[in-house]
């Protein structure tokens, strides 16, 4: 039981630090806002799924807010914790089972995700950073993020199934 805990704190770790470097790695730049495009949704997503809602969303929360961090848009950091945190309980409290997992339920799942993504940062930006009507500048790019950031989850997903990762969460 203690290496099971063990493992998982590991791995949680491991997918705050691919978080955070799938984040700060590719950016496209976002002329109209001032933002970027990253790959960083596509593993929050996986850590919801491989973690559980719990660890998931803490991996996924503290490896997008040290990208904020070390990417100089501290600004947004509390909102990308909790953003992209809920994001990873969102697809924790979905998809319990690996091995019993469909691409349907996936993409279903990780689209409300994003969903609430695009909503959580315009809220953000409309109400909090005040930027009123404008933060929707930031939705386009967000959408695109997303889709991509799902693909490439789904993609993932599939190998872990192939391979027959063990799971590391708790209910099972």
């Amino acid at each position: 039981m203690q290496t099971k805990k063990t493992l998982k704190l590991v791995m949680a770790a491991l997918l705050a630090a691919m978080t955070c470097v799938a984040t700060m790695v590719i950016k496209i730049p976002l002329t109209a806002t001032g933002g970027y495009i990253n790959l960083g949704d596509c593993i929050v997503l996986l850590s919801g799924i491989l973690l559980g809602p719990l660890y998931g969303g803490l991996a996924a929360g503290i490896g997008s807010a040290l990208a904020d961090l070390f990417s100089g848009y501290v600004a947004f950091l509390p909102a990308t914790f909790l953003i992209k945190g809920f994001m990873a309980v969102i697809m924790g409290l979905f998809i319990k089972d690996l091995s019993k997992n469909n691409a349907v339920k996936t993409a279903i799942t990780g689209a409300i995700a994003e969903c609430f993504m695009i909503a959580g940062y315009f809220f953000f930006e409309a109400v909090v950073m005040s930027f009123g009507l404008g933060a929707a500048a930031s939705i386009p790019g967000n959408a695109i993020q997303g889709i991509v950031g799902l693909i490439l989850a789904m993609l993932l997903v599939s190998v872990f199934k192939t391979c027959n990762f063990p799971s590391l969460r708790k209910e099972q």
